[in-house]
């Protein structure tokens, strides 16, 4: 099948999937595996997705761009108010809904809120219970019959993110819903985030991997700089954002092992995206109101809203 023949309407199917579900999940390992490559961040840490990360996947003749979104969850602060937002946002640019449950948690108030939400829209989703390897199927059952007497669900997909289990028969699925239309975005693009903000991604999800629980949540990647070498290098330059001066201490480590650590493991993330050399440099700042200025909403693609 050749590109031109692709590139008319009437043999090309493309659309957009928004990935909705609470924090943790596993909207980002789900996005990464149906794309076939880490684009977006993972790590144990709660509400670590905090834009619209755009995945994208071409394949035979239709194109998806899978939408992860924030966890959706009681929102009090200002990010978490507008990480939210951006998730609901989503839903109004999406060809198809996935609703992404953790079948071994607890059901609680948040997915009944989240249901609430979607019946007050007008939504109808597709539901996949994922970490199936983890609940007995005696408790599957009852789970999705009580998902279905929501009157809003098209159909359910038992899967595991971790091992793959039913993410083919859920891809295969989604590709169906695909309207017939010419692709948006190039054959070979995986994302529609500059590199920039990519790179970031990654050094944040280590910072998170590394400190875990000893670094609170209030923490964040900015990129200064980004410099293509003639040796097709790239030189990369970073600044971790803390809210707390005794933050900063714990992100460097004794004599700057902790940050050189985060470095490290960054680059060789940075390299395998990119797909060749780079050199990164990382600084570490305070900025107790970074979370109240209205740039940083502006870089991750949120909306500033007001408190």
């Amino acid at each position: 099948m050749t590109k031109n023949k692709l590139s008319t309407p009437k043999d090309t199917q493309a659309g957009f999937v928004a990935i909705i579900g609470a924090p943790n999940a596993g909207k980002s390992t789900l996005l990464n595996r149906l794309i076939g490559q880490k684009i977006s961040i993972v790590s144990p840490k709660a509400q670590t997705t905090r834009m619209r990360i755009l995945g994208i996947l071409t394949e035979d003749a239709t194109q998806i761009g899978f939408i992860d979104t924030p966890g959706i969850f009681e929102a009090k602060r200002r990010l978490d108010r507008a990480m939210v937002q951006a998730a609901w946002n989503s839903l109004e640019d999406a060809d198809a809904i996935l609703l992404l449950i953790d079948a071994s948690a607890k059901q609680d108030k948040k997915i009944g809120e989240i249901f609430a939400e979607l019946t007050k829209r007008n939504k109808r989703v597709a539901v996949a219970l994922n970490k199936i390897d983890k609940i007995t199927p005696d408790k599957l059952l009852p789970l999705a019959e009580k998902l279905n007497e929501t009157g809003i669900v098209d159909d359910i997909f038992m899967i595991s993110v971790l091992n793959g289990d039913g993410v083919d028969d859920l891809k295969k699925h989604l590709k169906k819903k695909m309207p017939d239309s010419p692709w948006f975005f190039g054959e070979d693009q995986l994302s529609d985030l500059p590199s920039q903000l990519l790179a970031a991604e990654i050094t944040r999800e280590q910072l998170y991997r590394q400190l875990q629980q000893e670094l609170p949540y209030g923490a964040t990647v900015v990129p200064e700089s980004w410099e293509n070498k003639k040796d097709g290098s790239a030189v990369i330059r970073q600044t971790i954002v803390v809210a707390r001066p005794n933050h900063r201490p714990m992100v460097l480590g004794k004599g700057g092992e902790r940050v050189k650590s985060i470095s490290q493991a960054a680059r060789q993330e940075i390299e395998k995206f990119l797909g060749h050399k780079a050199h990164l440099f990382l600084e570490v700042k305070v900025d107790e109101k970074w979370q109240d200025r209205p740039e940083f909403y502006r870089m991750f693609g949120l909306e500033f809203v007001s408190l």
